[in-house]
Order: C-alpha cells, then structure tokens, then sequence
C-alpha cells in the first residue's frame, strides 16, 4: 500500500472512530441512552404557558333613571374556588357603601343588583349552586351589616371564563352591581315568591348526617333550596328554622340534647357559608316527630334528620 493510501484509509478512520465515540458519549451522558435528534425535537416541543395578567374590575354602580353615579378602582376581592370576602376591605368602598345607603334610604324603590362571577375550573365549597351566588350573598351581607336593606338587594351568579386571578390566586372584583327601579304596581314577583317560600315549608330541606360530621355535601337540588331559602330570608324577612330530630333509641332526654346539637351543627354550616346568624333560629323535637317507623333500623335512619325550613 502506497504512503498516500495509508494517509487516506487513517483519515477515514479517524471519522469513523470519532463518529461511533461522539453517537455513544453525546446520547449516553446528554440523552439518558435516547437519540440527541430525538432531545432536541423534544426540546422544541416543550410549551411554555402562557401566563394571563389577573383581571381588575372596579367598583361601578350607576343608576341611569337617577342621579348616583359611583365609579372606584378597588372592589371586593376572593381567593379562587372560595366565597369569603377578603379583608381588609378598601377605605374606598367603604365610603361608596355609606353612599349607597344613603341613596337607596330616599329611594325605596331601587335596587341593586348584584352578579357574582365564577370560572368553570373552581371548586364549589359553598351551599350555593354555584361559587357566583355566593360571592353575590357574601357581598349582601356586607352591604346588609352596613345598614342597607336585604329587600332592596337581589345575587346573581354568572360563569365568566374571562377573569383571571394573580399568582396568589387571588380574584380582584368578580362582582359587578347595577340599579333597578321597582314597579310599585306590579306585584307578580312578591306573590310568585310567596308561592316559593310556602313551598319550602310544604317540603322542608332534610338532612341526614352524624353528630360531629366536619361538612355537609349537598345534592344540587339541595344547593338551589338553600339558596331558595335565603330568597325568602331577604325579601320577606321570615327566619330560618332548623329543627334536629332522633330516633327513639336510648333516654328521650338525651335525645333532646343530640337533636340540639345537630340543630347547632346544620346553623353553624349555614353560617359558614354566608347567612346571616340573626336570621337563624334552632330547636331540638328528638324522638317527638318520627316521618316513619322507628321498629326498623332504615326507620330509626331516617328519623335521625335535621330540617330547615322558614317560619
């Protein structure tokens, strides 16, 4: 082999060793074994999120048929997938409160409303149908604790996919108020709630749960009744009744006592979730008032109940 051929064949050689040395040390200390080609496209495929700037909605109340016109910066904030009123709340809104108040005491006539946003992908802990509801509720009863009437105030709820909570997780105003004038004539409204709430004591809201249960998980029929009887509550000023009941197992007086304590237990969750304590009244019936039999054990089951109702 000539000098020249020898030059040539080593060359080759050399690329080849470097090749196999450079597909075996790359793919083995960079890839984890896989292909390089195979890391870098699984690079470029990597998404990056996009990351969505947290919606700010201000505190705008305009009567368009009178003459108030508020319009803040701040509003009443939550926490994503809760209904809790963050506080402190703004001295601000504070103030505009206090103007409202004052507007809707010399024009009995108005109300407000009040929307409550929610997105799809929250979780509903509340007693409410939905989160807006009862972010609407909590904002009533803070509108309520300020002096201004629970009948000029109707909640809405509304899904809105639009709003967008900061890294905290933290929602800025998903409520948005408006302004309606009554018409003192039309009395169609007031009557179909009175036909509603005489529903309610018809078919009282019925809850079967143990003694020292941490929670209550409502069906979504149950959900709607209760915000049914908050309606009811805030416009005809009625009161919400919970009564415990037990079966006829062991000493009546004792079962007094634990038909109280259930009464206790279904006030507390309802006050957890936003109704107001003074609108609600508890009493114990214990062994009393059985719906059936208590010879059987489902029968002893289904009168360990509490009930809430409205006087």
């Amino acid at each position: 082999m000539s000098k020249k051929s020898s030059y040539l064949l080593g060359i080759i050689l050399t690329i080849i060793l470097g090749t196999i040395l450079y597909y075996f040390l790359c793919c083995s200390v960079c890839c984890g074994k896989e292909s390089c080609k195979n890391k870098v496209d699984e690079t470029k495929s990597v998404i990056t999120p996009e990351i969505k700037d947290a919606t700010k909605n201000a505190f705008v109340l305009k009567d368009a048929n009178g003459d108030f016109n508020l319009n803040l910066s701040e509003n009443f904030n939550f926490k994503s997938s809760n209904f809790s009123i963050l506080q402190p709340v703004s001295t601000n809104i504070e103030n505009g409160v206090v103007m409202l108040k004052d507007y809707l005491l010399t024009n009995h006539l108005k109300t407000v409303d009040i929307t409550g946003f929610y997105k799809s992908d929250e979780t509903n802990n509340s007693a409410y149908p939905n989160l807006g509801i009862a972010r609407a509720n909590s904002v009533k009863n803070y509108l309520v604790l300020h002096g201004i009437s629970s009948k000029q105030i109707d909640t809405y709820g509304k899904l809105n996919d639009g709003i967008n909570a900061d890294e905290s997780k933290t929602l800025f105003g998903p409520v948005e108020f408006g302004v309606a004038t009554a018409d003192a004539s039309d009395t169609s409204a007031i009557e179909a709630l009175k036909t509603a709430c005489d529903a309610i004591r018809a078919n009282p809201l019925v809850l079967h749960f143990k003694t020292g249960q941490a929670s209550i998980n409502l069906t979504p029929e149950q959900r709607q009744k209760i915000a049914d009887i908050s309606h009811c509550v805030d416009k005809l000023g009625v009161k919400i009744q919970v009564v415990g009941h037990t079966d006829n197992t062991g000493d009546a007086t004792n079962n007094i006592v634990l038909g109280q304590q259930r009464a206790d237990f279904a006030k507390g969750y309802l006050v957890k979730n936003g109704i107001l304590e003074g609108n609600i009244e508890t009493s114990s019936k214990g062994p009393n008032l059985p719906i059936v039999d208590n010879a059987t054990e489902a029968g002893r089951a289904e009168n360990r109940r509490t009930e809430i109702t409205i006087n």
